[in-house]
């Protein structure tokens, strides 16, 4: 490993000094550039018709979204604009786009760049149903404000010339750069929110100066947000086989008594009202300069800083008996008669109703556990980068590019949860809505002296990425024979996770009655932020400040750490010939990569260290046929990687070297040896452009991938596993010593099958500006996609079957439909945005075989007036129809989570000078 890290040290510094002289991007991104400054963007209509030509003219294919003016990107998300775009689908967080899926493909599949240069941004959800904290590749767009950018490239094909790692594609984030204005411009916008189901307004405000100097230019912005939602509904933790489990079940028919006592009954877990209250604060910065001192030479730096910090508050009413059901005992009761005998409580069933399925759909319990959660949460968000770039036209033939650059993100979290215990009659009922539950208290749930405190928790995360490039680029231009480009590049990524917890808190002293139990009454207060219950919360500062515990834990003593450190190479050869009337376009090349991956992982309580290199070539070829004036007919066929997750990359394990365990001689851990996945991939498309007004197209793709990453079970000789022989216990089940020999039941991420993807995308966009005036000034957008997939996981819901499942984040149907009106003073736009129901996860847990997400339809709207050249006024709103996210647990499709964040309304103004 430290061979391999001095080499690409030294090459490093070969690059670091050639780039003192020449820094830069890729031909075909400059000359889109060029392209751009030509063009003067005015309004919505010209955004489209720059994306346009940026799509036309690229060799594969691509799309693309143009900020309408200065500082002024068409939505108030990036990922809400993504949705857009053919093949893009995207989730959300709070009702704002967070990640997205591209053709069928999951976030980790997607290779995110800003100004080029690969990114990973970490946020998290409040929910543990939607993943919460990850180790994933996956970038959260909702870190930055979209007012930073004014241009965003999604490339779906793959050629020599581009990083590895997207097999769905890869999307490029673009910041606006000084010379992309003529002389001195400036800009201020801003704007006031308020959602419907959160308290207090929503302010943002950018603002955006340029100028150039002769052959210099430079350029900042700035944006800042604060943004108050509240996302409620009704949850649950999956449901469960139960039995009464002590449970007083004498009410019910002998028949229903037999049903329970079977445990063949599914009973929902948790089931609860919640409330997920978030002050969500974004800042951030731009800096961009670029000198220009010759036709021949041009040199630039881009600077990025971005703060998303979150301040979470939640409630959750909930049911907390065996298995978090209400059946069960649990306690000891309040009653003194209990207390005194340190008795639990047991509650009783009285009434049940049960569907088909087994389901419990309703039931009425007496004397029941029940629980008030409060948790308070921060999460933060801070990503850093720097960029350096330069071009050198060396000859007329021959052009010097290089680029150099440096990015950092860290995430930190901190979570406090107080929970109050009660007991009392409650009734649970899914037969009005099976996606809603609705519960009924047979006492007042608000009042103090129905509780008593029960625990706290405490946990600490932080994570740490860091991407260093360097990379160098030549061109030699033919004559008329074309192109020819080679280059190199080297990359090292390292991430680093620590995860601190502390659990049940005084739990112990407050049940045995070592500690008082009993509830200071001011510090308590009924929570009403959600709209079907209210129930009695607490302070949580006050609290801990009662019983002197501090919150801060300190850092972990030891951190999950992955670092790849990549070689890349590659030679590539473009060309252009008249061909059958028309005009051929097209590159053939290959690239090489090389990568090192070291992990280290606490396993049995030693740090470990594991390391594994692998390497490759991908072979690509684009094709674009300008047929006609206006017809291009495309063709990408070639492969790509994407390397495996983090989180199962994690050397992190435990060894249970004990043969008499419950589980025997096993080892659960991450897998260091993964390979990445691997993709064949092969896309055509018929594209036909409207003079100046739109276009019409249809694609095809088909991906075969190798090296599919999925959890599995086996027995493996201990010295294949990669883990150091010390970890060896004593005999085997046999009495034979443990040795590199003995047999191990291994539970880890495995690279198995393989599995295809392929689909179809339609997409029209077209001014119908063969309308009688005024509707010569509607234009229409409309895109399809159909995606089908599957894969091969193991040991579905722990039955020991293996399945074929959809992949994670596959949406069969997706497509977005525009309608916008615009005229020189005023315009409007509506968008709807379809997605259709999606497997988030295979899961070998007995409770599910799945998860996923039920389809959603998401409206927006927007509009804006021209007060004076300079100054706009826009409204703008989103998600009007106020769209349920609901979130299945199984294949028979039970309610695991079912949400609503409310609309979204902003007013504001944006001056141009």
């Amino acid at each position: 490993m430290k061979k391999h890290f001095a080499k690409k040290t030294l090459a490093l510094a070969i690059i670091g000094a050639l780039s003192s002289v020449s820094i830069t991007t890729l031909a075909q991104t400059d000359t889109n550039e060029d392209e751009i400054e030509t063009i003067e963007i005015k309004g919505f209509r010209g955004s489209l018709l720059q994306a346009k030509d940026l799509k036309r003219n690229a060799l594969g294919t691509q799309d693309s979204i143009v900020a309408e003016d200065i500082a002024d990107f068409p939505d108030l998300n990036l990922a809400d604009a993504l949705q857009r775009i053919p093949g893009v689908a995207i989730t959300r967080e709070g009702g704002e786009g967070r990640q997205i899926s591209l053709r069928g493909l999951g976030p980790d599949f997607t290779q995110v760049q800003l100004n080029g240069m690969e990114a990973l941004g970490t946020s998290s959800s409040a929910m543990d149903s939607r993943g919460s904290i990850s180790r994933s590749r996956a970038f959260d767009f909702n870190i930055f404000a979209s007012e930073l950018f004014n241009r965003v490239d999604v490339n779906k094909s793959f050629s020599a010339d581009m990083d590895e790692g997207g097999i769905g594609g890869t999307v490029n984030l673009v910041t606006a750069k000084p010379f992309d204005y003529d002389g001195f411009k400036g800009a201020i916008s801003g704007q006031i929110g308020q959602n419907t189901l959160a308290d207090g307004t929503s302010p943002r405000v950018a603002a955006l100066i340029s100028n150039t100097w002769g052959d210099f230019g430079a350029l900042a912005s700035v944006a800042y947000s604060k943004r108050n939602t509240n996302e409620q509904g009704f949850n649950t933790y999956r449901w469960r086989l139960q039995n009464a489990d002590g449970s007083d079940i004498s009410a019910l028919s002998q028949e229903d008594q037999d049903a329970v006592n079977s445990g063949d009954l599914r009973f929902s877990r948790g089931s609860r009202y919640s409330s997920f209250e978030n002050e969500q604060t974004r800042i951030g910065a731009t800096v961009a300069l670029q000198y220009r001192p010759s036709s021949n030479f041009k040199i630039g730096f881009d600077g990025l800083y971005g703060v998303l910090d979150n301040d979470r508050n939640e409630f959750h009413l909930q049911s907390r008996g065996s298995s978090s059901t209400a059946l069960g005992c649990t306690g000891p009761s309040y009653s003194s008669i209990q207390a005194e005998a340190n008795a639990p409580t047991c509650s009783s069933l009285v009434d049940i109703q049960y569907n088909a399925g087994n389901e419990v759909i309703y039931s009425r319990f007496e004397n029941a556990a029940i629980h008030s959660e409060s948790r308070q949460q921060n999460a933060d968000t801070t990503l850093t980068q720097m960029v350096l770039n330069s071009e050198w036209n060396i000859t007329n033939s021959f052009t010097l590019k290089a680029l150099i650059g440096h990015s950092n993100s860290d995430f930190d979290t901190g979570s406090t949860k107080v929970y109050l215990e009660s007991f009392g009659d409650q009734t649970i009922d899914y037969t009005k809505d099976k996606f809603y539950g609705v519960n009924t208290y047979g006492y007042d749930v608000t009042d103090v002296n129905e509780y008593r405190y029960h625990e706290i928790d405490l946990e600490e995360d932080q994570i740490s990425n860091s991407f260093d490039l360097a990379k160098l680029d030549t061109v030699y231009m033919l004559d008329t024979a074309g192109t020819i480009t080679a280059g190199i590049s080297l990359k090292n990524f390292k991430n680093e996770a620590w995860e601190n917890k502390t659990e049940n808190i005084l739990r112990t002293d407050w049940e045995q009655g070592n500690v008082s139990d009993i509830i200071d009454p001011s510090l308590t207060y009924t929570y009403t932020g959600h709209n079907e219950q209210q129930w009695l919360a607490v302070d949580i500062p006050g609290v801990l400040n009662a019983y002197g515990i501090n919150s801060n834990l300190p850092q972990a003593d030891y951190s999950n750490q992955v670092e790849e450190e990549t070689l890349g190479a590659y030679l590539q050869y473009e060309f252009g010939a008249d061909f059958f009337n028309g005009f051929l376009r097209g590159n053939i090349g290959a690239r090489y990569y090389s990568t090192n991956i070291s992990s280290i992982g606490l396993v049995n309580n030693e740090l470990t260290e594991v390391t594994q290199e692998y390497s490759g070539v991908l072979p690509t070829l684009n094709l674009a046929w300008e047929a006609t004036d206006n017809l291009v007919i495309r063709a990408s066929l070639g492969k790509n990687v994407t390397r495996p997750s983090l989180s199962a990359l994690n050397a992190t394990g435990t060894v249970q070297n004990d043969p008499n365990s419950t589980n025997g001689l096993s080892i659960s851990s991450g897998n260091p040896g993964l390979k990445p996945f691997e993709s064949t991939n092969f896309e055509t498309a018929i594209e036909y452009y409207f003079d100046e007004v739109g276009y019409v197209s249809v694609a095809y793709f088909t991906k075969s991938i190798d090296n599919f990453i999925v959890t599995n079970t086996a027995s493996l000789a201990y010295g294949n596993t990669g883990y150091s022989l010390s970890f060896l216990g004593d005999v085997d089940a046999n009495g034979n010593p443990q040795t590199a020999d003995t047999m191990y039941t291994v539970i880890q991420p495995i690279n198995t099958d393989k599995s295809d993807i392929s689909g179809y995308e339609m997409a029209f966009q077209r001014d119908l500006d063969f309308l009688p005036e005024p509707l010569n000034n509607i234009g229409l957008i409309v895109n399809y996609t159909y995606a089908d997939g599957e894969a091969l996981y193991r040991n579905v819901g722990n039955t020991g079957i293996d399945e074929y499942k959809p992949f994670p984040g596959l949406s069969e149907h997706s497509g977005n439909f525009t309608l916008y009106f615009e005229q020189e003073s005023w315009g409007a736009r509506i968008s709807a945005a379809y997605r259709s129901d999606y497997i988030s996860d295979v899961s070998s847990n007995s409770d599910e075989d799945e998860r996923g997400f039920h389809a959603t339809t998401y409206v927006d709207f927007s509009a804006f007036y021209n007060i004076t050249e300079q100054l706009k006024v826009t409204i703008e709103g989103t998600n009007l129809t106020d769209v349920k996210e609901e979130q299945y647990s199984d294949s028979a499709d039970r309610l695991y989570n079912a949400t609503e964040n409310g609309r979204t309304f902003y007013l504001g103004a944006t001056y141009i000078f």
